[in-house]
């Protein structure tokens, strides 16, 4: 007895086109004859899936299906039946549906889109704040203005390839499967140049360096992707050209780290700046100078944030990140007999819990190696 189509299919009567395409393609994959070799279960249920998908992918076999059953297809009844189901032209047809938007499709002529072009453009952190304006020299191919891309002469024209009728692909029958491969007349182009042009030899295209202008907006960030759409390769046959992609890295800066929109920097100060309290002026990427406020004690490490001092928020409408400064404070060098002699004398003059850090450092040293201090 004949099983439902659905369920040769696996999918549910009111299964949409799509959904039925998806569940014969992952079923002729699993059950082809060059998968299985010497399977005749295989074969079988392989063109049991033919012979549903040829039905169900028809709006009108379907409507008689879904109305009649397999009844639809007996006795004249809209079609052939099972003993005379030409499998051969239904595969055909179902390569067609699957594959045929990557063929180029019958009867026309391929039109093959240009390949996309990498540019990489490194750029500086301040240029990366501010945005520029980049002129780029991109070698790429370009439609030959002798011919117009047509690859013949001029007066002369491309004629339709004879042996796969501008298709760009030959089908050979094997058995019951039909296999396409590239047309070896036209190597897929699907037409045949007599008076190729002496300019590009009739390829259509040729080797040139163009110069582009391209806008680099504020607040990039190192791997930022531009596209440039139609700057790429030029088609074929009068396809459309291809994209040019611009790929941005920023050089490491002298001064500051960058994380996302916000900027890290580290200044020292002196230690009698960290000890009393004070100021310092730290530069910014804007050309302007930022004051951090310095309290009195400070420690090597403490970060000070000074908000909207970072980088420009992309497409952000003005909103920039933060700056973190993280204060390092500054031993002293080359010192003097009367600076030695005055630190000695401020040593001695220290007390309990003026140097706190190195107190509690001693203390936990002390529990841990001599006992409760």
């Amino acid at each position: 007895m004949k099983r439902c189509y659905y369920e040769v299919l696996g999918c549910q009567k009111g299964a949409g086109v799509a959904e039925l395409k998806t569940s014969y393609r992952k079923l002729a994959m699993e059950f082809h004859p060059d998968r299985n070799p010497g399977d005749q279960t295989a074969e079988v249920k392989f063109k049991e899936i033919n012979e549903a998908y040829d039905v169900l992918k028809d709006d009108q076999k379907r409507a008689a299906y879904d109305r009649f059953g397999h009844a639809a297809f007996e006795n004249g009844m809209g079609g052939r039946g099972p003993s005379g189901f030409d499998f051969a032209s239904s595969f055909t047809d179902v390569f067609d549906d699957l594959f045929g938007e990557f063929m180029g499709g019958r009867g026309r002529r391929r039109q093959n889109r240009g390949g996309d072009l990498r540019y990489n453009l490194e750029i500086t952190l301040e240029e990366s704040f501010k945005g520029r304006n980049a002129e780029l020299k991109v070698p790429s191919a370009v439609a030959c203005e002798a011919c117009g891309g047509s690859g013949a002469e001029p007066g002369h024209k491309a004629e339709q390839c004879p042996t796969c009728s501008g298709i760009g692909k030959v089908r050979a029958q094997q058995g019951f499967f039909t296999v396409e491969r590239t047309c070896p007349g036209c190597r897929g182009t699907g037409r045949i140049i007599k008076n190729p042009c002496k300019g590009c030899k009739g390829q259509g295209h040729v080797q040139k360096e163009r110069t582009l202008s391209v806008d680099i907006p504020a607040g990039v960030e190192e791997g930022t992707r531009i596209r440039l759409s139609g700057e790429g390769q030029a088609g074929m046959n009068g396809g459309p050209a291809g994209d040019l992609y611009i790929f941005i890295s920023i050089k490491a800066h002298e001064m500051f780290q960058r994380e996302g929109h916000d900027l890290y920097c580290r200044a020292p100060v002196s230690f009698v700046t960290a000890a009393l309290g004070g100021s310092i002026d730290v530069p910014t990427l804007d050309g302007s100078r930022a004051q951090v406020k310095i309290p009195e004690g400070a420690q090597s490490g403490r970060q000070f944030r000074l908000r909207g001092k970072g980088m420009p928020v992309l497409r952000g409408g003005g909103m920039r990140g933060d700056l973190h400064v993280e204060v390092v404070v500054e031993t002293p060098v080359k010192l003097s007999k009367k600076q030695k002699e005055l630190l000695k004398e401020f040593d001695k003059l220290s007390e309990e819990g003026c140097h706190p850090e190195s107190e509690s450092w001693l203390a936990k040293a002390k529990k841990i190696f001599g006992g409760e201090a």
